[in-house]
C-alpha cells in the first residue's frame, strides 16, 4: 500500500510490519511481536501510524502509548489497550468474557470494584493473558493488532504484562508491535530488557522481529526537504538541514516548516539561518516560541504537560485558572503552532514537545500545578489512586491530609494487584512526614505492601515500626508475624524465630500469644538444622497433646504437633487424630485457609504433608486441590500455585503414578520460574521430580534437572521437600557415585537423628545407606537396617514398614529374606504406595525365582512409569528363562 506521507528510507521496516500483518491476515493466522527501536524523533510514532493505516481493511487494531509523566500510574498503558474495546460489550458479556479472572483482573482495568484477597500481580498478569487470548479468538474474522507506542515510558504493571504476553505470541492470532527508545527503556526497566535478550535464544513459541531505526542520511534529508519546499531547494541548503538536524526525521520536519513560516529561500546564501530556526524546534528554542504565543498559552500548554496523556480540555483549564473560552482559544493557537493536536482530549504533537514543555515549568510552579491537579482529580470524584501521580510530586510539607490521600490511594493500588504503586505512595507519605503517632502504623502498612516483592525492604520496615512507638497490641502481632514470613522467604529462618520468641516474651497471655508461639513452633521446626530439636518437640506436645481444637490458635498447634510428629516417626494414628482436631469436617478452619493472610498458607500445607506421609493419600489430594482451586479463584498464580502443583505432584509420587507426578512437578517449576529464582518452591518441586525422575529409571534428566536449579550443597536454610541430601543421594547412587552418595546419606543422617526424625519415608537415609554398604560393611548396614525397622514399625505405616521389610532381608538367609519380602508386598499392597510395592514385587520374584511373580512385577512398574524398574524385572525374568 501506497504511504499516506512518504516514509524516507524506511522501506525495511514496511517490508518487516507487511509481513507481519499478511502473515497474521494469511490462512494460518500467524502472531508475533515486531519491536521497533530508536532514539527520538527517529520516526517510530510515523511507522506505527503506517502500520495503522496498512492494517485498517484487514485487521482489529488497538493502541496505547507510554507518557513521561505517567509512567507510575499502574495499567495506565494496559487500560488504554482494552479499555475502549472491553466497554463496547454489556456488563453480562464482559463477565463471561473473563471468567473465573473477573475479580481478579477486571479491577486493573478499571471495569469493577476489588473484591475478596490481595491479588497477586501475577494472577492479574495472568487474567489479562486469559482475556486478550479470548479476545483475539473472538476477532479471528479481523485478527488483533495492539500498538504500544513509547513503551519506554509505560508505567511497570503494564511493562511486565507485555514481557510475560509477548512471550507467547506465537501460539495466538495477535500481532503487538512495540515501539521504544532503547537508552530509556534500559535505564527505567532492566529487567525488561534482559527479558527480550533472553527470548533471542529462546527456543519457545515467541515470534520477535526487531527493527533498529536509524537517521536519515544526507539524500533521504533533501527528499524530504524538496518535498516540502519544492524542488528548486539546492544541495548545499539541503546538506545544511541534514547537518543541523543530524538525519533526524522529527526535527528535519519541523526545520523544513520553519523555513516555510519564515518564507526562507530554499538556497544556499540561507543555509546559515537554518541553525538558528533548529532550535526553535527543540529544547529552549521550543520553549522561546512557546512564550511567543503568550501568558495564557503558555500557562495552558503547562497544564496540559502536568497532566500528561489524554489531556480534558476542561482539566487543563481549571490547572491553569482559566475559563473555557480562554481555554479553548489557548487549544487553537497552541494547535496552530503545531504544538498540540486533537481537540478533546488534547494531545502533544511529539513526546519531544511534551517533555520540553514540562521540563521548562518552574520547578515551585510544577509542582503546585500537581498538587492543584491532585485537588482537581479528587474533586471531580476520579479517587485517590487517580490523584496519586500528582501527589508523588508535591514537596513534603507535613500535611496531614496528603498522608491520608497516599495511604488510601496505596490501599486502591494493593486492591488491583499493583504493590509496587503502593509502595511508592507510601514512601512518599513517610516524607511528609505523618505524625509521629501514625508512623509506625505506616511502616506496617509499607512493610506489609512489600512482603511479595521486596522481603528485604519488608524486613527493614517492619523492624522499624516495631522498634517505635505507635503500633497497638495486634498489629504488634501481626507485625512480628509477618517480619517473621518475611525472615523466612528471605531465607532467615533462626531470624525469624528469634524475633517471634522475643515478641512473645512480651505479650500478655491470650490468642495473639498462642499465634506467636505457633508461628515460633513452625519456624523453629521447618529450620535445616536446629540446636535442640527434642527439646522444641516437647514443648510442642506439652502445648498441643491436650488441645481440642477449638480454635484457631489450638488449631494451629495441632497442625505443628503432628506435622513434627510425622517427621519424628512417632505413631501414624496420633498423627492423624491430632490433623483430624486441627481441621473441621477435613477442611482447614476459617480464616486458617488457603488465602487467609492471618495465619498464612503454610499451616494447612503441613497439615497436607503430614497426610501424604501417613499413608492418608486422599485426604492430602483433596487438600491440595482446595489449594489449587483458592489460588487460581484469588489470582494467586505465582509462587503459591507453584507450590500447589509441587505438592499435588508429591501426592502422585507417593501414590506411584510418577507419570502425572512428573506433569506436576514440571508445571511447578515452570510457574515458580516466572516469579524468580532461587524460590523455596524451586528447591521443593526440583527435589521431588528429581526423586521422581529417578524412580522412573531416567537418570540423566534427573541429573540435568539438578544442574540447572543448582540442587546440592549448601542447602538453604529451610528444609527441603522431602529431605534435600536423601533425594541428591539416591541421584548419586542411581549415577554410581558410590562415594558421593554414602557422603550425601551420611550427613542426612548426622542431621536427622540428633533431632529424632526417624520418618523413614520422608527421609530414608538408613536404608538406602544400608543398600550401598551392604557389600563393603555388612555389619554397619545390617545395623542400619535393622534400626529403619525398628523406627518403621513404631511409626506404623503400611508403607514405612513395608519398604523396612524390603531393606531388612538384604541381611537375612534365603529363606527368612523370602518371607520378610512377601511381608514387604503384603504391607505395601494395602498402602496406596503402588511404586514401592512395585519395587517390593520384583524383590519378592528375583527371591523365590517366580516368573509369574516378576511378570504381575513388571506390569505393575509400567503402571506406574517406572521404566527402569520394568526393565529390571524384564532382565530378571530374561535370566530365569535361561537358567531353566
Amino acid at each position: 500500500m501506497k504511504p499516506s506521507r512518504p516514509l524516507y528510507e524506511r522501506e525495511p521496516e514496511l517490508d518487516a510490519a507487511a509481513k507481519a500483518v499478511d502473515d497474521l491476515c494469511g490462512g494460518q493466522a500467524v502472531g508475533g511481536l515486531l519491536v521497533f527501536s530508536g532514539e527520538a524523533g527517529l520516526g517510530k510514532t510515523a511507522l506505527l501510524a503506517e502500520i495503522r493505516a496498512m492494517a485498517a481493511d484487514r485487521c482489529t487494531i488497538w493502541s496505547a502509548r507510554g507518557g513521561e509523566t505517567v509512567t507510575s500510574v499502574p495499567f495506565h498503558v494496559v487500560r488504554q489497550l482494552l479499555q475502549p474495546a472491553l466497554d463496547q460489550f454489556p456488563p453480562d458479556e464482559t463477565r463471561a468474557l473473563f471468567g473465573d479472572w473477573y475479580d481478579t483482573t477486571a479491577p486493573a482495568l478499571g471495569l469493577a470494584e476489588p473484591r475478596g484477597p490481595q491479588p497477586d500481580p501475577q494472577g492479574v498478569r495472568d487474567g489479562l493473558d486469559f482475556v486478550v487470548a479470548r479476545l483475539a479468538s473472538r476477532l479471528s474474522h479481523r485478527p488483533l493488532l495492539l500498538l504500544v507506542d513509547d513503551a519506554h515510558w509505560a508505567d511497570g504493571e503494564s511493562l511486565s504484562w507485555l514481557a510475560s504476553f509477548t512471550a507467547r505470541l506465537g501460539e495466538l492470532p495477535l500481532l503487538v508491535v512495540q515501539a521504544y527508545r532503547p537508552q530509556e527503556m534500559a535505564e527505567r526497566n532492566a529487567s525488561y530488557v534482559a527479558d527480550r535478550e533472553a527470548e533471542r535464544g529462546s527456543d519457545g513459541h515467541s515470534a520477535v522481529t526487531r527493527v533498529a531505526l536509524r537517521a536519515l542520511t544526507p539524500d533521504a534529508t533533501a527528499e524530504l526537504a524538496r518535498a516540502a519546499l519544492g524542488e528548486h531547494a539546492d544541495d548545499p541548503f539541503c546538506r545544511e538541514v541534514w547537518a543541523v538536524t543530524g538525519g533526524n526525521p522529527y526535527e528535519a520536519v519541523e526545520l523544513v516548516a520553519k523555513v516555510q513560516d519564515q518564507e526562507l529561500a530554499p538556497v544556499e546564501e540561507s543555509a546559515g539561518q537554518l541553525r538558528e530556526l533548529g532550535a526553535s524546534a527543540r529544547g529552549s528554542g521550543l520553549v522561546a516560541r512557546l512564550e511567543r504565543l503568550g501568558t495564557n498559552a503558555n500557562r495552558f500548554a503547562w497544564a496540559a504537560a502536568v497532566l500528561g496523556t489524554d489531556i480534558s480540555q476542561e482539566l487543563a483549564a481549571t490547572l491553569a485558572g482559566m475559563s473555557s473560552a480562554e481555554a479553548a482559544d489557548c487549544t487553537a493557537r497552541l494547535r496552530d503552532a503545531r504544538i498540540v493536536s486533537g481537540f478533546d482530549p488534547l494531545e502533544f504533537v511529539h513526546p519531544l514537545i511534551a517533555t520540553a514543555v514540562y521540563r521548562s515549568i518552574p520547578p515551585a510552579t510544577r509542582t503546585a500545578m500537581h498538587g492543584r491537579a491532585a485537588w482537581a482529580i479528587t474533586r471531580a470524584g476520579l479517587g485517590a489512586a487517580a490523584a496519586s501521580r500528582h501527589l508523588l510530586e508535591v514537596h513534603p510539607d507535613d500535611d496531614q491530609e496528603l498522608v491520608a490521600q497516599l495511604r488510601e490511594a496505596a490501599g486502591q493500588h494493593l486492591a488491583v494487584g499493583a504493590p509496587e504503586a503502593a509502595r511508592r505512595c507510601l514512601e512518599r507519605a513517610l516524607e511528609e512526614p505523618p505524625r509521629p503517632k501514625d508512623r509506625a502504623v505506616l511502616l506496617y502498612e509499607l512493610g506489609c505492601a512489600t512482603l511479595l516483592s521486596s522481603p528485604p525492604t519488608t524486613v527493614q520496615h517492619l523492624r522499624a515500626a516495631l522498634d517505635m512507638p505507635g503500633l497497638d497490641d495486634g498489629l504488634r502481632v501481626d507485625a512480628t508475624f509477618r517480619l517473621a514470613a518475611a525472615l523466612a522467604h528471605n531465607n532467615q529462618l533462626k531470624d525469624a524465630a528469634l524475633s517471634l520468641a522475643a515478641e512473645a516474651a512480651r505479650t500478655a497471655p491470650g490468642p495473639g500469644l498462642m499465634r506467636l508461639q505457633a508461628a515460633h513452633f513452625m519456624w523453629e521446626g521447618m529450620q535445616a538444622n536446629e540446636d535442640d530439636g527434642p527439646a522444641r518437640s516437647r514443648r510442642l506436645t506439652r502445648n498441643a497433646d491436650h488441645l481440642k481444637g477449638r480454635d484457631n490458635s489450638e488449631r494451629a498447634l495441632l497442625t505443628l504437633r503432628a506435622f513434627d510428629a510425622m517427621l519424628r516417626g512417632e505413631n501414624a494414628q496420633l498423627i492423624v487424630d491430632l490433623c483430624e482436631r486441627a481441621l473441621i469436617d477435613g477442611s482447614p478452619a476459617r480464616g486458617l485457609g488457603w488465602t487467609d493472610s492471618e495465619w498464612g498458607f503454610e499451616l494447612p500445607t503441613m497439615v497436607g504433608i503430614t497426610y501424604a506421609f501417613t499413608d492418608q493419600l486422599d485426604r492430602a489430594e483433596s487438600l491440595f486441590g482446595e489449594a489449587v482451586r483458592a489460588f487460581e479463584i484469588s489470582g494467586w498464580s505465582g509462587a503459591h500455585l507453584a507450590f500447589a502443583h509441587t505438592l499435588l505432584g508429591m501426592v502422585h509420587r507417593r501414590r506411584g503414578r510418577l507419570a502425572e507426578a512428573e506433569g506436576f512437578l514440571r508445571e511447578g517449576l515452570r510457574l515458580a520460574d516466572r516469579v524468580g529464582s532461587g524460590l523455596p518452591v524451586h528447591w521443593d518441586a526440583a527435589c521431588l521430580l528429581i526423586d521422581t525422575l529417578v524412580a522412573r529409571g531416567r537418570t540423566a534428566e534427573a541429573r540435568e534437572i539438578a544442574d540447572r536449579y543448582h540442587f546440592g550443597p549448601p542447602y538453604p536454610s529451610a528444609m527441603v521437600l522431602p529431605d534435600g541430601p536423601c533425594v541428591l543421594g539416591r541421584l548419586l547412587l542411581a549415577e554410581g557415585r558410590k562415594e558421593g552418595a554414602i557422603a550425601e546419606l551420611e550427613a542426612a543422617g548426622a542431621a536427622l537423628e540428633p533431632r529424632e526424625r526417624f520418618n523413614g519415608i520422608w527421609a530414608p537415609w538408613a536404608g538406602d545407606l544400608a543398600r550401598v554398604l551392604a557389600e563393603d560393611d555388612p555389619g554397619r548396614a545390617a545395623h542400619l537396617a535393622a534400626r529403619a525397622r525398628v523406627h518403621a514399625e513404631r511409626f506404623g505405616t503400611d508403607t514405612a514398614i513395608g519398604e523396612a521389610l524390603r531393606c531388612v532381608a538384604l541381611f537375612a538367609p534365603p529363606q527368612e529374606a523370602e518371607q520378610l519380602l512377601a511381608d514387604a508386598v503384603r504391607h505395601l499392597e494395602r498402602s496406596s504406595s503402588a511404586y514401592e510395592h512395585a519395587l517390593a514385587r520384583v524383590d519378592y520374584g528375583i527371591a523365590i525365582g517366580s516368573h509369574r511373580e516378576l511378570a504381575r512385577a513388571q506390569k505393575q512398574a509400567m503402571a506406574c512409569g517406572a521404566e527402569g524398574l520394568a526393565a529390571r524385572a524384564q532382565s530378571a525374568r530374561t535370566s530365569i528363562r535361561s537358567s531353566e
